[in-house]
C-alpha cells in the first residue's frame, strides 16, 4: 500500500487554515474552558505560522492589543487572559509573541518593562528554584521560563546565575536526565527546560552530554515516534522536547530522523488540518506547533529555521543577539 499525501508531505495550507480558524469559535464551550491557556495557545499558533512562513495570517496589532490586555497591574507579569492573575508560563508566551512581532519596545514605552523584570526575579526562591506565581508551586519549567524571558528582555544580567545553575544541576539524575525538582524522575520535557536554561546561561559544559544524549535517543520507539520517559507511548510533542535537547548538545544524529519525520506527518488531519499527539487522534494547536517545530529542526524543506533554545524563529533570536550554539539537520 502506498503512503497517502498526509503521511509524506506537510499539509501547510491546511494547517494555516486550521490555526486561523481557532479564534473564530468564540461561542463554543471549549473556547471558554481554555481561557487559562489562551496566551500559550496564541504563542503556539503564531510560532507554527512563523515557521511555516505565514506570519501575516494573525494581525500584528490585534496580537499586541491582546497581550497588553492580559497585563496584571497588581502583581506585574501577564495572565493567560484579561483579568487573570499573572503566571510565568503566560508571561513568557506574552514576551515571545511581542518578540515575534518586533514589539518588545512597547513594554518600555508603557513603563512596564522594569515591573515585569521585578516580577520575574521575585519568583526565584533562596534555593535557586523558581515559582510559577505568588502561590508557590516550584518546577524547572518555571525556572526555564524565567531565564528565557529575562534573556528575551535583555535583562539576564539581573539574574543570580550561579544560584540558578546550581539548582538545575541538583535536579539532574543518575541516568543523565533531569526532573521537575530535586529527586524527581527524569522526563523529556524537564530535560528540555533544564538543558535550554543551561544553554542560555552558557553552562552546558557542566553536563555529561553523552550520557544525556543516550537517555534521549532511547526515547525513540520502533514506529519512529518519541516518548517522554521509559515505557510510555510516543507523542508528537516529544519530537520537540527530545529533538531540541539533542540539538543543543549536538547529538541530533543519534536518532532516526527519517522515521521521526514520517511519524509526525502521519499524525496530521488531512481534512481539517492540524497535528495530533499520534495518528488518528484529535488535533490541537499545541501538537501542531511542536510537530512543525520538530520538522524544522529535522531540516524539512520549506520551513523556516527554529531556534531550539527559545522555540522561536531563528531570525527573531538572531535579531535580539541572544543566540546560543546548536545543531540543525540540513
Amino acid at each position: 500500500m502506498q503512503p497517502t499525501d498526509h503521511e509524506t508531505e506537510l499539509l501547510i495550507p491546511l494547517h494555516v487554515s486550521y490555526i486561523k480558524a481557532l479564534d473564530t469559535k468564540v461561542d463554543s464551550l471549549a473556547y471558554h474552558l481554555t481561557t487559562h491557556l489562551r496566551m500559550n495557545g496564541v504563542y503556539w499558533g503564531l510560532t507554527a505560522l512563523e515557521i511555516m512562513g505565514e506570519p501575516q495570517v494573525l494581525d500584528k496589532d490585534q496580537l499586541v492589543r491582546f497581550v497588553l490586555s492580559c497585563w496584571d497591574d497588581q502583581n506585574g507579569g501577564f495572565g493567560s487572559f484579561p483579568n487573570h492573575d499573572s503566571h510565568i508560563l503566560s508571561t513568557l508566551s506574552a514576551i515571545q509573541i511581542l518578540a515575534m512581532k518586533d514589539s518588545l519596545h512597547v513594554l518600555e514605552e508603557r513603563g512596564m518593562k522594569q515591573t515585569l523584570v521585578s516580577f520575574i526575579l521575585s519568583l526565584q526562591t533562596p534555593s535557586g528554584s523558581f515559582q510559577g506565581d505568588k502561590w508557590g508551586e516550584e518546577d524547572t519549567r518555571f525556572l526555564y521560563c524565567s531565564v528565557s524571558a529575562l534573556a528575551l528582555l535583555g535583562e539576564l544580567d539581573k539574574l543570580d546565575r550561579k544560584r540558578t545553575v546550581d539548582h538545575i544541576l541538583r535536579c539532574g539524575n543518575f541516568d543523565g536526565g533531569f526532573g521537575r525538582r530535586e529527586g524527581a524522575e527524569s522526563h523529556s520535557g524537564q530535560v528540555f527546560v533544564c538543558v535550554a536554561a543551561l544553554s542560555i546561561l552558557e553552562s552546558l559544559d557542566k553536563v555529561d552530554v553523552d550520557k544525556l544524549g543516550w537517555w534521549l535517543c532511547e526515547r525513540q520507539l520502533d514506529n519512529g515516534g518519541l516518548n517522554g520517559r521509559p515505557q510510555k507511548l510516543e507523542d508528537v510533542c516529544y519530537s520537540w522536547w527530545v529533538l531540541s535537547s539533542l540539538s543543543m548538545i549536538k547529538r541530533l544524529d543519534w536518532i532516526n530522523a527519517e522515521k521521526l519525520s514520517a511519524f509526525i506527518l502521519s499524525a496530521q488531519d488531512p481534512e481539517g488540518g492540524g497535528i495530533a499527539d499520534r495518528p488518528d487522534n484529535v488535533t490541537d494547536v499545541f501538537h501542531t506547533n511542536f510537530g512543525v517545530a520538530g520538522l524544522s529542526l529535522l531540516g524539512y524543506r520549506g520551513l523556516k529555521q527554529v531556534d531550539p533554545t527559545y522555540c522561536l524563529p531563528s531570525e527573531v533570536v538572531q535579531k535580539l543577539g541572544i543566540e546560543r550554539d546548536y545543531q540543525r539537520k540540513r
